[in-house]
């Protein structure tokens, strides 16, 4: 059985005589979900209730379990919901709960499997293995070996095969194997080729007669699409990692719905709450595919949102007051983080924030921090530090984002940076691990002088390893150039927990600027 979209209309004519045998199945799927349990804005942070009055929010969990039910009511058969990963992490809800949530809901919703995500691991296989210990669902991937930790053996599977009525789907999965970099599975959880184990297991599936088989990735769409050119016999993929909004009526969407690869479907619904994908797939008696629509669902505020959902998370939300108090450091003097000054020159908090990032990645080969100054909407007293402070300064739940670039896009980016220091532009770059000289007697585009990496002028056609927010490296406050960025990974660790622990391996932490800017008027 090798499953290929058959697209013409001759193919569609000859199999109209077998109608009787055609079977539809409505697949609803999530990815990325990120602990969203509340509402987002348009920045995916956390939306006052105030904007979500205003209908200015998106998602969350409430409007997600209203979308599932309304989506599963008017199908017109058989309903699988899948979904592709990073259910944790990125939110105070996980900070304080962990994978609890993630569980009770999906439990709630009845999901019929998951991929494992890499952000599953990002406290141990221990943090996964709780998760698990609470669903009855599957959870998948097929090229990591678990038998050798004994919190996780026996408890995830390479594939399952969920039944409907006389019909065998077979649902395989497969996890980035960068994991080990980007999150924190440890030496007993062995990785394998994404490509070999999907394979294999698709192979053991087709052998034992199921001939409907979707792959369930957690790799990136890149990856999902290298998939879709080597394997075989796979009838759709669906994806997650890469945050990727494939849609056939946004016009931001990165491609259509589905994207088809060497006749293979490919889809994934973006992230954060905001998108319930919606796909329907006509399999004839031989498991090939005949027809397959859908998009995802914008989950806007057209979406009522679960009443019952949305007084629990109310109820859930009163602990994150304590996590707010709690105290994480110590700080000798006030860490200077004003508007006025951070979006002008050289900050103390523009300091801090930047040293954590690259104290946090450097062993990555990284040599460079950027942090907008806008992302910085506090200063910080002297004494006792809670963690309130530090979202007070950080609150977009912005993430690390790694990357690499040229020399010559960083002085690009650091002309974009001081471009419109005259309007408290909130690009304004706050470094670490290199020093820059910006003279605003210039026009912008030819101010910066001076640059240095470590203590070597900057080498235009060098490729250098950078760390910023993913707000920052996705093009916002017009850092454009890092669009593109070479082996760029946007899902690293919250921003505000990595500064918040920078500061208590450094405590007291004394604030500190060393002259990295030089600002000539």
């Amino acid at each position: 059985m090798s499953a290929r979209l058959l697209a013409s209309a001759a193919a569609l004519a000859m199999l109209a005589g077998a109608a009787q045998a055609e079977y539809t199945l409505t697949i609803l799927h999530t990815n990325d979900f990120h602990d969203r349990f509340e509402p987002i804005n348009r920045f995916d942070s956390t939306c006052s209730d105030e904007d979500n009055t205003e209908g200015k929010c998106f998602g969350g969990i409430g409007r997600m379990i209203t979308a599932i039910g309304e989506a599963r009511d008017r199908a017109p058969g058989d309903v699988l919901l899948l979904d592709a990963g990073d259910q944790f992490q990125g939110s105070l809800f996980y900070t304080q709960y962990g994978g609890d949530l993630a569980a009770e809901f999906m439990t709630q919703l009845n999901y019929d499997a998951m991929a494992v995500g890499n952000h599953e691991f990002d406290d141990g296989p221990e943090g996964l293995a709780a998760f698990l210990d609470q669903v009855s669902f599957p959870v998948l991937s097929a090229n990591i070996d678990v038998s050798q930790n004994n919190m996780l053996a026996g408890k995830v599977e390479k594939s399952t095969v969920l039944t409907r009525g006389d019909h065998r789907i077979g649902i395989v999965s497969v996890l980035a194997e960068d994991t080990v970099e980007t999150s924190s599975p440890g030496p007993s959880v062995v990785f394998s080729p994404a490509l070999d184990a999907a394979q294999a297991e698709i192979d053991a599936l087709t052998a034992d007669g199921v001939n409907k088989i979707i792959l369930l990735t957690h790799v990136g769409l890149p990856a999902d699409m290298a998939l879709a050119e080597g394997l075989t016999d796979v009838d759709l993929i669906i994806g997650g990692h890469s945050h990727t909004l494939l849609s056939n009526t946004d016009e931001d969407a990165a491609g259509s719905y589905p994207m088809m690869v060497n006749d293979v479907p490919i889809v994934q619904a973006y992230a954060y709450s905001k998108y319930l994908g919606e796909l329907q797939v006509t399999f004839d008696d031989a498991g090939m595919v005949t027809e397959i629509s859908g998009d995802p669902i914008l989950l806007d505020a057209s979406v009522a949102e679960d009443e019952a959902a949305v007084a629990r998370m109310d109820e859930l939300a009163k602990p994150l007051e304590e996590l707010r108090n709690r105290v994480v450091a110590e700080s000798a003097d006030v860490i200077e983080g004003a508007r006025e000054v951070c979006r002008a020159m050289e900050c103390p908090m523009g300091n801090l924030v930047a040293d954590a990032m690259l104290a946090r990645v450097k062993d990555q080969g990284i040599e460079i921090a950027i942090q907008n100054g806008g992302g910085l909407r506090a200063s910080i007293d002297a004494g006792e530090v809670t963690m309130g402070e530090v979202l007070t300064v950080l609150p977009f739940q912005n993430t690390l984002s790694t990357f690499q670039v040229s020399g010559a896009t960083v002085v690009e980016a650091l002309e974009n940076g001081v471009s419109q220091v005259e309007e408290g532009a909130g690009r304004f770059p706050q470094v670490a691990g290199m020093t820059y000289t910006v003279d605003l007697t210039q026009e912008p585009g030819s101010r910066i002088m001076d640059v240095m990496v470590g203590d070597a002028p900057i080498d235009m056609e060098k490729v250098y390893g950078v760390v910023s927010n993913n707000y920052v490296r996705n093009g916002g406050d017009g850092y454009k150039m890092f669009v593109d960025a070479d082996n760029a990974y946007d899902f690293g660790p919250d921003l505000a927990d990595v500064t918040a622990e920078f500061i208590a391996a450094n405590a007291p932490y004394t604030p500190y600027t060393d002259g990295r800017i030089t600002v000539q008027k």
